[in-house]
C-alpha cells in the first residue's frame, strides 16, 4: 500500500463523523497511521484459507438485570436534544 493511501481530507472527514476536533499535526499523524492500518488489513488477504468445519458452541450468556442508564447520561453526547429526547433529522 502506498503512503498516500489515505488523504488528510479523508482523515478530517472521519474525524468530523466521529465529532472529534483534530489539530493539523494530528491530521498528519493519523494520515500515516490510517495508511499503516489499511496495509495491515491487506496482509490478511495473504493468509491461506483452511478447510474445516467450525466447532459450534453456545456463546450466549444468561440475561442479567441492571439499573437503566440515566436519561441525562444517555443524552450527554447527543448532538441535539429536545425536551429530554434525542432529536434527529426530519424525515420526509
Amino acid at each position: 500500500m502506498s503512503d498516500d493511501a489515505v488523504s488528510p481530507e479523508e482523515v478530517r472527514h472521519v474525524a468530523e463523523l466521529a465529532r472529534i476536533d483534530l489539530a493539523e499535526d494530528e491530521v498528519e499523524a493519523f494520515t500515516g497511521q490510517f495508511g499503516e492500518i489499511l496495509a495491515a488489513f491487506e496482509t490478511l488477504d495473504e493468509v491461506p484459507e483452511v478447510d474445516r468445519e467450525a466447532d459450534l458452541t453456545n456463546v450466549m450468556r444468561p440475561d442479567e438485570s441492571r439499573d437503566p442508564l440515566e436519561r441525562e447520561r444517555a443524552l450527554e453526547n447527543a448532538p441535539e436534544t429536545e425536551e429530554g429526547y434525542f432529536k434527529g433529522p426530519n424525515v420526509s
